[in-house]
């Protein structure tokens, strides 16, 4: 049986595989799915993204299953909770993030209509192919994600710093940052064909 390649990151944890397999890379053009995405990565700086994942469904539970309706609501008693909440990461700064970062969502959402636009905008609607041959190639930032996190930070968005930004781009497919010899490389690169924003 042929051996299944994937970019290097991923192998050594069955969750790690099955994220690369299923989401990494794949476009998303959904708008609480990329506020979802923003919520993660915020959660995740400066730790593994492997950390996050294993409490993805508890900041699912934690924070009303990532509404950013009701999330932005969130006063002092939730603030207090999440503290104490041990299936997160207990970290202040980056709870009120998430809860500032949540109205800060519906205020772009409601001047720009899309926030999935909002965002893909940085790679002028398409995502960028990359092509790299090694994982040692793939850079931490980009022209793009510095102006993503430029344009985030003015909008009054925390924790989305150009690296935060250029792992929530890879994420959601904005670039296709899958070594050419994994087996996701091709379906993703063909998945971006059909992008239309």
């Amino acid at each position: 049986m042929k051996k299944i390649i994937r970019c290097a990151w991923s192998e050594g944890d069955d969750l790690y595989r099955d994220y690369h397999d299923r989401e990494w890379g794949v476009p998303c053009l959904d708008d609480e799915k990329l506020f979802e995405f923003i919520l993660l990565e915020g959660a995740q700086a400066g730790l593994s993204w492997i950390t996050v994942l294993r409490k993805r469904a508890n900041y699912r539970r934690a924070f009303a299953n990532f509404d950013p309706s009701r999330i932005a609501r969130f006063g002092d008693k939730d603030i207090a909770r999440l503290l104490k909440d041990e299936g997160i990461i207990r970290n202040q700064a980056k709870i009120r993030a998430a809860v500032s970062n949540a109205r800060a969502y519906l205020e772009v959402k409601a001047r720009e209509k899309s926030f999935a636009r909002f965002l893909w905008q940085f790679v002028e609607g398409k995502p960028i192919q990359n092509h790299w041959r090694s994982m040692k190639e793939v850079p931490a930032t980009s022209k793009e994600s510095d102006a993503m996190s430029k344009e985030l930070k003015r909008r009054s968005f925390k924790f989305v710093g150009s690296t935060i930004c250029y792992a929530h781009m890879q994420a959601t497919g904005m670039v296709n940052d899958h070594v050419v010899d994994c087996h996701r490389h091709a379906p993703c690169a063909k998945l971006a064909r059909a992008v239309n924003l």
